[in-house]
């Protein structure tokens, strides 16, 4: 078994597309490559098949892999809640929250237990583990905390990339300033740098790469060009930061950016469909005469949630619904469509009972319990259920706390045959499934009513389902990475010195 590490100068250097590309590439040699990120912080979650909870990044690396997404490729991932609050998930599991001081003292030592079972695992199956540090490794100020960088790459010994961002400007300075603050031991691991994110002509940058070589006796193994074609974001600094222009789209849909939106890449699918554009709208913006309004998940639903009842939108979406437009939520969103959302023990932070939008029959009481599992189920609302067959069996993954009751079901219809998973009342819809739009033919479906709303011509319904999308441009983007990044030096480093 031998590992890569891949860390970055910055958050948002290009890790996680690094990574996901390596394996990818390794795979693609006919290695056995899993990915592996020993702590991630994130609020994109993604459902193993065994129920567990892990980064949706290290997913999304796993099918770069051609592997089934599993515990043992994120044992740690903290969820912020806000005010210096994370929950934390270990071996796919809440175990609890935690301030951001007391977690050294308090998760430290069963972290990195978690962390070195989890590489053991690894180590038993695969030729190659690819890791993901997270942040910079040169955080002086907490390195003896650290789960995730350094620790990681010196336990397995591995060869070590270091990739910094162009784009941002400073891409020298970052890359000597980070190897000044690293121990001697940890510098030794560095064994190539990857520029990334290069819009110019590689001629200009010569004499740097040069300079840069000979001071560190390090090779820059990559110069990546900016890459249009991405993957799912981390977190949504990224999400926002690459929506795409669509002149020639015909349905803008409005998602919400609640202050603590999670599991945001629900929305790739809608973002892959050329005819749709996507408005991410804060609680304090104008909410207009979008065709569709969604209000996406969140990880503190009662705080976001009183967020939209004191900027306004509350409102607006409720003159929204009353005049027609068609309301969806997701899992948080379900909720807050509601009547009460009822948290007496605090779970969320403060105990109490709160207020929602009104627009669905809906009770839901906080629970300290977590409801992770993946779903197959059959659509039984008619106005899907009746389009094909195809459209009738969705597949999708609960992650959620809480247990809603509908407070009067002779005024709702249930979306699927669990009727706690969804229902429906004239426009305005609520689900508990993420991973709702991957379904293919169900998305068109549902784009078709709104479609059909503006005497639109319907899009074919006859589609694969997002995985397949999602598996192109994981070629594509790993493509235009391997044509750029050259692994010899990492790989077979006794070959490259000769």
């Amino acid at each position: 078994m031998s590992a890569i590490m891949v860390v970055g100068t910055t958050s948002h250097a290009g890790k996680s597309i690094m990574a996901a590309a390596i394996c990818r590439m390794l795979k693609r040699q006919g290695h056995r490559v899993t990915p592996f990120k020993g702590q991630n912080m994130a609020l994109n979650a993604y459902v193993t098949h065994s129920g567990d909870e892990i980064g949706h990044a290290q997913a999304v690396q796993a099918w770069a892999a051609d592997l089934e997404p599993r515990v043992e490729m994120n044992p740690i991932l903290l969820k912020p809640q806000g005010d210096m609050t994370s929950q934390v998930i270990l071996n796919g599991k809440a175990v609890g929250r935690t301030q951001a001081a007391d977690y050294y003292r308090d998760y430290f030592d069963r972290g990195w237990q978690a962390i070195t079972a989890a590489l053991a695992t690894l180590q038993q199956e695969f030729d190659w583990i690819v890791c993901e540090g997270a942040g910079s490794p040169a955080e002086i100020n907490l390195k003896h905390r650290d789960l995730t960088n350094m620790r990681v790459a010196k336990h397995l010994n591995a060869a070590t990339l270091l990739v910094a961002d162009i784009d941002r400007g400073g891409v020298f300075a970052h890359i000597v300033g980070t190897l000044e603050l690293l121990d001697p031991d940890e510098r030794a691991l560095i064994k190539g740098f990857v520029i990334n994110k290069f819009r110019g002509q590689r001629s200009l940058l010569e004499s740097g790469i040069t300079w840069l070589e000979e001071r560190t006796g390090i090779p820059v193994v990559g110069v990546i060009p900016w890459l249009e074609q991405t993957l799912p974001a981390e977190d949504s600094l990224d999400l926002f930061e690459r929506r795409r222009t669509k002149p020639n789209a015909e349905l803008t849909i409005a998602v919400i950016r609640l202050p603590r939106i999670s599991n945001f890449t629900d929305f790739d699918p809608l973002e892959a469909e050329p005819s749709v554009r996507l408005q991410f709208l804060a609680p304090y913006q104008s909410l207009g005469q979008p065709d569709a309004v969604i209000l996406p998940g969140s990880k503190t639903t009662i705080a976001d949630l009183q967020q939209l009842h004191t900027s306004g939108m509350a409102t607006q979406i409720q003159a929204y619904s009353q005049t027609g437009g068609t309301v969806l939520g997701i899992c948080g969103g379900l909720q807050m469509l509601g009547q009460t959302l009822i948290d007496s023990e605090g779970t969320e932070g403060q105990p109490g009972e709160f207020s929602g939008l009104g627009l669905l029959p809906l009770k839901t009481t906080m629970t300290g319990d977590k409801i992770t599992r993946q779903r197959q189920v059959q659509m039984i609302l008619p106005t899907y259920a009746s389009l094909l067959p195809a459209a009738k069996t969705i597949k999708g993954y609960e992650i959620h706390q809480g247990q809603t009751e509908v407070l009067h079901p002779e005024a709702v219809q249930a979306w699927f045959e669990d009727p706690t998973l969804g229902i429906a009342r004239q426009n305005t819809l609520g689900t508990y499934l993420h991973g709702l739009f991957n379904n293919g033919p169900w998305r068109r479906a549902w784009l078709n009513q709104l479609r059909a709303q503006k005497n639109l011509p319907p899009l074919p319904i006859h589609i694969p389902d997002y995985e397949v999308y999602r598996d192109q441009r994981l070629d594509q983007v790993t493509d235009a990475i391997a044509a750029h990044l050259d692994l010899q030096p990492i790989i077979n480093p006794a070959q490259s010195r000769q």
